[in-house]
């Protein structure tokens, strides 16, 4: 019976790399989340501030490019 030695389609590096951008994912859509009212008949500015219309979204595509990167490098 031969030993067959299992082997992982990346190189370690591209999944520190995975990890990373996908973390940079989550924090681009944390960034994204609050800035509602408790009242709903109150209109709330705070849906229209730099950080939910021009920083949450570059962090994510940001991450998404981080992602392509990780997968698309070349293993050693």
């Amino acid at each position: 019976m031969e030993d067959k030695k299992s082997e992982f389609l990346f190189d370690k590096v591209n999944y520190k790399i995975l990890l990373i951008g996908l973390g940079v994912i989550a924090l681009g859509f944390i960034l994204m989340s609050g800035g509602g009212s408790d009242d709903p008949t109150v209109f709330s500015e705070d849906i229209f501030n730099f950080r939910r219309i021009r920083l949450a979204p570059t962090t994510v595509l940001i991450g998404f490019g981080i992602t392509v990167f990780s997968i698309l490098k070349p293993n050693k």
